[in-house]
């Protein structure tokens, strides 16, 4: 579908790749297409190029103001070849070490859930927020183990907040196991009852007691399965999209946060209007909202 073009409408997205010589950017953007350890058969691979193509349906602007995100420095620095396995992880921690040194925010298009672990290594994050259904403590490697190895690996999990976890889609060890370690753990039910504002606040403020960067991790399986069909572990239930979106942006405000993932989307495996892959697309220019407003 060819999309329209008017010059008082500018599109979000096709941004100039990054090079060395860049500096003080306001934003990278890396695919990490991690999918050979999913526990559920993915083609998250191919979500980066799907994300990048379903940015040109938005604009880069916020109607409050109005604040043009067009002004911010953005680039992309394509995808990592090959982040899954010992290797490619070494490899995707490598170059997002990189980036970040170049930009304020690096925002990683997953792939699934194994891209936290070399993306919030990469960047040094010292704390944790995981927008997710489910506490990603399994053992093993997998997309279902990216916390447990960020701890294991050194990170206190005292700074480690789990948003949105839900009920049915864990088992009462996992639960234990988050318990135990001490995370801080915010429940779907509960982000409902106080409000977007408020969890995230609480969230930021003990991920920030790592004393430096904070990590984001958007697993996009924390929405309705309505919002979310390309998730394969979404549930009925979920956060709505707005909800999503809300505390993605209000994470981004925060000058702590330096690293985003955005996850757990099988773009092959979308409904026929490509709602999933777009939700993904506007947390994108969510983060890019909180930054624009924190400039």
């Amino acid at each position: 579908m060819t999309l329209p073009h008017d010059e008082r409408w500018p599109r979000a997205g096709g941004w100039p790749a990054v090079t060395d010589a860049d500096r003080e950017l306001d934003a990278v953007v890396v695919g990490v297409p991690t999918w050979r350890t999913s526990i559920s058969p993915t083609g998250a691979h191919e979500t980066p190029a799907a994300i990048r193509a379903a940015l040109r349906r938005y604009s880069p602007a916020l109607v409050g103001g109005p604040i043009d995100l067009g002004t911010l420095r953005v680039a992309d620095a394509g995808d990592i070849r090959e982040p899954d396995g010992e290797t490619g992880e070494s490899s995707a921690r490598e170059r997002i070490a990189e980036l970040r040194a170049q930009a304020r925010l690096v925002i990683a298009l997953g792939g699934d859930n194994s891209a936290t672990v070399p993306t919030a290594r990469g960047s040094g994050a010292t704390g944790l927020i995981t927008l997710d259904a489910h506490f990603d403590l399994r053992d093993g490697v997998s997309n279902g183990s990216p916390v447990r190895r960020l701890v294991e690996g050194g990170l206190d999990p005292g700074s480690v907040v789990q948003v949105g976890i839900s009920d049915f889609a864990n088992s009462a060890a996992y639960a234990r196991r988050a318990a135990e370690l001490g995370i801080t753990v915010i429940t779907v039910d509960e982000v409902r009852r106080r409000g977007v504002d408020e969890v995230m606040a609480e969230a930021l403020t003990v991920a920030r007691r790592g004393g430096g960067p904070v990590h984001l991790d958007i697993d996009v399986d924390v929405c309705d399965r309505s919002v979310a069909p390309a998730c394969p572990a979404s549930v009925p239930g979920g956060l709505a999209a707005w909800e999503l979106r809300a505390l993605v942006r209000a994470a981004a405000t925060d000058a702590a946060l330096g690293s985003a993932d955005i996850v757990e989307v099988d773009a092959t495996a979308d409904a026929a209007d490509g709602r999933t892959v777009r939700l993904a697309a506007l947390c994108v220019l969510e983060l890019l909202a909180g930054l624009g407003v924190r400039s």
